[in-house]
């Protein structure tokens, strides 16, 4: 209850779909979420951290690389 009344969202979330080869990563660096097949997750969940400004130009940037991986495959 103190959650709902107090918190806000005043920030862009991200770092949600954690990236990497370990065994608490979602999805590998090239995007692919591990254990599914055929799926890729393109979005601000694979930032880190939040990033200084706006997240708007780094997802662009992430989905550019997204696409050059997947026509490369």
């Amino acid at each position: 209850a103190y959650l709902r009344e107090t918190a806000i969202a005043d920030i862009h979330t991200v770092g949600t779909c954690r990236m990497g080869r370990d065994a608490r990563a979602v999805v590998d660096p090239q995007l692919r979420v591990h254990g599914v097949e055929g799926l890729r997750v393109v979005d601000a969940s694979v930032m880190p951290m939040v990033p200084g400004g706006n997240t708007n130009v780094p997802t662009m940037m992430i989905a550019e690389k997204a696409a050059d991986m997947i026509l490369k495959a």
